[in-house]
């Protein structure tokens, strides 16, 4: 079993980065659909396109 807990360790840091990224999508996501001033939505749309920016080599 001491042999798992490094790598529940790193399952539980996975964890966490994927649910921090999830939250900054969706504020960001929110941003651009509701902002009232036009430039805010336009930066958030384009703060978006980056987080959502696929790498290459990927699908």
């Amino acid at each position: 079993m001491t042999a798992l807990l490094p790598l529940l360790d790193g399952i539980l840091v996975s964890a966490v980065i994927v649910a921090v990224y999830t939250v900054t999508v969706a504020a960001v996501a929110l941003t651009a659909a509701l902002a009232r001033d036009t430039r805010r939505r336009r930066d958030a749309r384009e703060a978006l396109t980056i987080l959502l920016r696929r790498w290459p080599g990927s699908r």
